[in-house]
């Protein structure tokens, strides 16, 4: 495999030319989610699904509708409910008359067959219904009765959900969650904003995007980020951040050996490499470095941890567990001597 070249000036303005551009539709149209729109395009740009939670009414939806209108691509939506079976999802096969007089089972295609897929309220569809975005999510394919299909490409999952304490939610299994690169918690925005919305968007109404990516440069985005470099050292920090993250691990801190169950999988090594790939590229930078990590991987690390019954009971969760592993976490892993660190911190 041979090593992609830098990035030179010319190809790398362009393309974060258009990610600025993205964010300066997002935030005009979306208010007081600056923050939220950049992890956003970052898990567009790295080509990982996004699962968005917060409580209704919080401007989730209206964000993916919005997205998808920006980028130019085809969009369709679900919402979930507990009837909702894994074929109104999917797609089934129905009994119909052929031109000669027979009757063949014909392949209905689901609302999954797009580029983004709004599974608006994910977890108030059941267990079963939920599993079956499994496949999509990871092969980005769809398999009935043994005949597998390919989903229309790129293809995002961008999901929102309700917080899981809300009746008549069913929280998504482990393995689901762990195909989501990043978990974003939508909170509520300050009086000042509120105070925007109120006087700028009467009865709720968005205004229309005045600009909007042109056929082929999303595509063009996906392959400057492809060459967007990672060194060494960078890349043995984020094995050896997502390593720490599993109790009784030798960089393991005290919070992660208190109140930690299971630890985040290998996916999670490279969904925060990805990103952080994708947060460079937005910041304009050719090499993805130590600062584009601790960025990102919040976002990803947030639904890959689980927790044990202490940490309900001291109030601990996993962004404060997160949060003291990226500031313990000597970013070298040279493991220096006390005296020789106190020299140089001098």
């Amino acid at each position: 495999m041979t090593t992609p070249t830098v990035l030179k000036p010319e190809e790398l303005k362009p393309a974060a030319d258009l990610c600025a551009r993205t964010l300066e539709q997002l935030d005009r149209i979306l208010l007081g989610r600056a923050d939220v729109h950049r992890l956003v395009l970052i898990g567009i740009l790295s080509r990982g699904h996004i699962l968005l939670e917060g409580l209704p009414g919080l401007g989730k939806t209206a964000l993916i509708r919005t997205l998808g209108r920006i980028l130019q691509l085809d969009f369709k939506r679900v919402q979930f409910t507990p009837d909702l079976m894994p074929g109104d999802v999917l797609g089934t096969h129905i009994l119909q008359d052929t031109d000669t007089g027979k009757r063949e089972m014909t392949f209905q295609p689901g609302p999954v067959f797009t580029n983004i897929l709004l599974a608006d309220e994910i977890n108030r569809a059941s267990p079963k219904t939920q599993s079956a975005l499994l496949e999509t999510m990871q092969e980005s394919s769809v398999t009935l009765l043994g005949v597998t299909r390919k989903l229309p490409q790129p293809f995002f999952v961008l999901a929102s959900q309700n917080p899981i304490e809300l009746e008549g939610t069913y929280p998504l299994p482990e393995a689901q969650l762990d195909r989501f690169l990043f978990r974003l918690l939508f909170n509520h925005v300050d009086a000042d904003v509120l105070a925007r919305i109120i006087g700028e968007r009467r009865r709720g109404e968005l205004p229309e995007p005045t600009w909007a990516m042109e056929k082929g440069q999303l595509d063009q985005l996906f392959a400057v980020m492809d060459r967007v470099f990672m060194p060494a050292p960078v890349a043995r920090y984020v094995a050896r951040l997502v390593a720490a993250t599993h109790r009784g691990a030798p960089e393991a801190t005290e919070a992660v050996n208190k109140y930690v169950n299971y630890g985040a999988s290998p996916r999670a090594a490279i969904a925060i490499a990805e990103a952080a790939r994708a947060h460079a590229l937005v910041a304009g930078r050719p090499t993805a470095g130590f600062e584009d990590v601790k960025a990102v991987a919040p976002s990803v690390l947030n639904h890959r941890i689980l927790l044990n019954y202490q940490a309900r009971f001291d109030k601990t969760d996993t962004t404060a567990v997160v949060g003291e592993l990226l500031a313990k976490l000597d970013e070298t892993g040279l493991k220096l001597p006390s005296d020789v660190a106190l020299e140089q911190a001098a």
